[in-house]
């Protein structure tokens, strides 16, 4: 037998073809809406890499022009920092007391070494939202304990704010 001319072929082949599509078409339906999101948002997202390429090389062509400042004006740094105690904003409280002995690292080890509060003695590893949650098992007298702690040692405001309003609040009633 003869084969059939290549034109037929084809137009069988072309017609078989349409039949399987459109026997998958229900199925690629169900899915089209998440296909067109997900190409929507490559889009979306290659539009955006695109813009930000474009602005970081108008930076570099722009930077010849504009130099950056090698410190910011809003910048200090401990070497910024007077040495004379009259040059403080707040006196010479800034600096360490004459115990330390020059040493920076005297007062925190003063701190580290100091005993907890016999009240919570877990206290300085304590964070804001679990100290709140043991204030109202406290006395006045404990509050007092904690508040003398914290301000000799860390000195944090949220706590001492937390600490002082927490006692004020137990004189009262």
């Amino acid at each position: 037998m003869k084969p059939l001319p290549l034109p037929v072929r084809l137009a069988a082949g072309l017609a078989v073809t349409a039949v399987e599509q459109a026997r998958k078409l229900p199925q690629q339906l169900a899915g089209l809406p998440v296909t067109v999101v997900s190409e929507a948002l490559q889009l979306s997202m290659r539009v955006q890499q695109t813009v930000t390429e474009l602005a970081i090389k108008g930076d570099d062509a722009l930077s010849v022009l504009r130099p950056v400042d090698d410190e910011p004006e809003w910048a200090t740094f401990d070497e910024d920092e007077p040495d004379d105690p009259a040059d403080y904003p707040h006196g010479s409280d800034d600096l360490d007391g004459p115990d330390d002995d020059g040493d920076p690292w005297a007062r925190e080890e003063r701190a580290l070494a100091a005993e907890p509060p016999a009240a919570l003695p877990d206290y300085d590893a304590l964070t804001l939202p679990q100290l709140r949650a043991k204030l109202r098992s406290l006395t006045a007298e404990e509050l007092e304990q904690l508040l003398a702690h914290e301000r000799t040692h860390a000195a944090r405001p949220e706590f001492t704010g937390m600490l002082t309003r927490r006692l004020a609040n137990l004189k009262d009633r």
